[in-house]
């Protein structure tokens, strides 16, 4: 199973991921809510994480932008976007995320993808 960073401003969709995520045998190691923590906390890990589920739109920093200070710290790290706003959608893919969920989503289809990036190493 996978170590997952999570990412996103909304306090309840990370309680339903770290909840639902952690039934499913994955490991929650840290969780930041705007971009900026996510920067800071990315810096301080000792183990680069397996994936960073990330969303966009968040204060103090977007996810874009967090996106790329991460990458650059790290450009092997694996993030998986989601957000609402499609537009970002090729910019996200384009900065080098492994995959793009547009909101709103099936946590089936969240599984998957994460399946999907973890069974490509």
């Amino acid at each position: 199973m996978a170590t997952i960073f999570l990412i996103d401003d909304d306090s309840s969709i990370v309680t339903l991921f770290d909840k639902f995520l952690t039934v499913l045998g994955h490991e929650i190691v840290a969780k930041a809510y705007n971009g900026e923590e996510a920067v800071k906390l990315f810096n301080e890990f000792r183990k680069t994480p397996d994936l960073i589920l990330m969303d966009h739109r968040m204060p103090k920093k977007d996810g874009l932008t967090a996106a790329r200070e991460i990458l650059s710290t790290n450009n092997k790290s694996k993030i998986i976007f989601f957000s609402a706003d499609y537009s970002i959608k090729e910019k996200a893919l384009a900065l080098g995320a492994k995959y793009f969920l547009e909101k709103p989503f099936k946590l089936d289809t969240l599984v998957q993808v994460i399946n999907k990036i973890i069974s490509e190493d």
